[in-house]
């Protein structure tokens, strides 16, 4: 018991979030240099050979940008870190919101000429209604940025949480020389050795004359001014900071790694160990000997040579052995997870035990759909539903060679499942044409792209003018028999459920009063 106590304490399991071309994947790709999961870290984008570790999907590494949620576990410095870094493009916002909810904290990261972003708003709302905590690093210090103290008050005033500068940055742009420790009260400069590996830092008290020698006898006095300013300021909460109501605020350079060491320092001393859980039966504590977990995301063909499933899961309490026997709750079956994987994006190694707050794959014959939940056998519960959102955009598609319909309805069907699309049929058609729909148009693209290079299927997609979707609970005949207007079609999904997608809010109020008796309700809730 001692020590699975000690194992769960040193997880440290978190989101990395922003709005797009922030810096988050450079940033989590300096993670895992400092951290030693890599030898080399390449960024997102830029002319260097390397592509970034976590940007595992080849749509991803061509584009410059992450489509999907990347999972990555490195230990360092007696943590166990588990590192989800998301899609900060808004298209691909539900994917996000899922793996938020198998995060334990967020790590924000702020565009220091940007500041708050849209992005950043949104995905804010999701950590602070699960009362996270959230850490912000403000990024491309080696850029001009916008003055220091006014990007902490926008945080403040945007988003609504109090802010503390745990470091404060020394210039900007080509004068960005390092940072001030406030927890030290020494000064880190920093000397760079090339994007790919560890800035060196020389550490300097505030009140040593040699200070003077980095950034002149004037920086120095202003550095003092402005050091005691913040002094004046609120008092670091630890408390307050794992409740998410105040967010400790770094400054650096993810691109240069200047400031990423003291922040991850930090950040693992801050930050909680795995926390409880809400089920249907009450709180599941992370700490409790019975494994139990719960399925946030789903990928398929992560290894295209064999065209497997990975279901990827948030350990929520106890340990996890591998072969020994475990409940699903979905389809009441027990069942053994004999080959659970940690990741590092693509890469695998096959695991014998995982802890509360790690993240394990585990190879999925269709048994497994987001949000189920895994348990000892003995033990009934469900974890809170994850939420899924309503399809704002919808097409037409269909295979362009009528033989290769078998690839085509495996491909929907997958990528379905994974949550990346939503697919529907009208109803008594066949499959050889299906319904998509999804949140943001780029899923479009990237669904396409993907039918192409891992099925083998090159199709046919048509815009189709909808924007709403929701489901018949109550009819007073048979669905195909409704009296539907020109800007409303009539759908099925998959589990039979009958659905009606329309243009604008005048076809509900027409729907409702040629059709006596009929109710709608929006399933997609966030």
């Amino acid at each position: 018991m001692a020590n699975l106590a000690t194992e769960i304490s040193r997880r440290r399991t978190f989101a990395i979030i922003s709005h797009p071309d922030a810096g988050k994947t450079t940033l989590t790709e300096k993670f895992l240099l400092y951290g030693g999961a890599i030898a080399q870290a390449g960024e997102v984008k830029g002319k260097r050979a390397r592509a970034a570790t976590s940007d595992w999907m080849e749509i991803e590494r061509q584009r410059g940008i992450s489509v999907t949620s990347s999972v990555m576990q490195f230990q360092h410095d007696g943590y166990c870190i588990n590192i989800l870094d998301t899609p900060g493009h808004q298209d691909f916002s539900e994917d996000t919101y899922r793996t938020l909810m198998a995060a334990d904290s967020a790590v924000m990261v702020i565009d220091g000429a940007k500041g708050v972003e849209p992005q950043t708003r949104k995905l804010f709302k999701v950590c602070a209604m699960r009362g996270i905590p959230i850490f912000t690093f403000i990024n491309k210090m080696d850029r001009e940025t916008r003055d220091p103290l006014e990007l902490c008050e926008e945080v403040e005033r945007e988003l609504g949480i109090d802010t503390y500068a745990v470091n404060w940055p020394i210039g900007c742009g080509k004068k960005f020389k390092g940072v001030y420790d406030r927890r030290k009260s020494c000064i880190v400069f920093f000397s760079a050795e090339g994007h790919g590996k560890k800035a060196s830092a020389t550490e300097v008290h505030l009140d040593d004359h040699a200070v003077a020698d980095y950034i002149g006898e004037e920086g120095w006095h202003n550095l003092r001014d402005e050091v005691e300013l913040l002094g004046a300021g609120r008092d670091f909460d630890l408390e307050a900071v794992r409740t998410g109501k105040l967010s400790p605020v770094f400054f650096g350079s993810a691109l240069t790694n200047f400031g990423i060491e003291p922040f991850l320092e930090a950040f693992l001393e801050m930050t909680t160990s795995p926390l409880s859980r809400t089920s249907d039966k009450g709180t599941v504590d992370a700490f409790d000997e019975d494994f139990s977990a719960f399925v946030f995301k789903i990928q398929a063909n992560m290894n295209k040579a064999h065209r497997d499933r990975i279901a990827f899961m948030r350990v929520c309490s106890g340990q996890f052995k591998r072969d020994s026997e475990v409940y699903h709750m979905q389809s009441g079956k027990k069942l053994r997870l004999s080959q659970p994987q940690q990741m590092l994006a693509a890469e695998r190694e096959i695991i014998d035990e995982a802890y509360a707050g790690d993240i394990i794959g585990v190879f999925d014959p269709g048994m497994f759909s987001i949000g189920d939940t895994i348990t000892v056998p003995g033990k009934k519960f469900n974890f809170m539903g994850i939420p899924t959102f309503e399809p704002e955009h919808f097409m037409r598609v269909s295979p362009k060679d009528t033989m290769k319909r078998k690839q085509f309805v495996k491909g929907t069907e997958q990528i379905a499942q994974e949550g990346a699309i939503q697919i529907f049929r009208i109803p008594f058609a066949g499959m050889e044409e299906v319904i998509v729909g999804v949140v943001g148009t780029l899923q479009f693209d990237v669904f396409e792209h993907r039918m192409k290079s891992e099925y083998g299927v090159d199709m046919h997609m048509v815009g189709m003018p909808y924007d709403h979707l929701r489901r018949i609970t109550a009819s007073p005949c048979e669905p195909k028999d409704l009296t539907l207007c020109s800007d409303a079609i009539l759908l099925e999904d998959f589990r039979g459920n009958s659905l009606v997608a329309y243009s604008g809010e005048w076809p509900i109020g027409y729907l409702l009063k040629h059709n006596p008796g009929l109710e709608l309700s929006e399933i997609f809730v966030e």
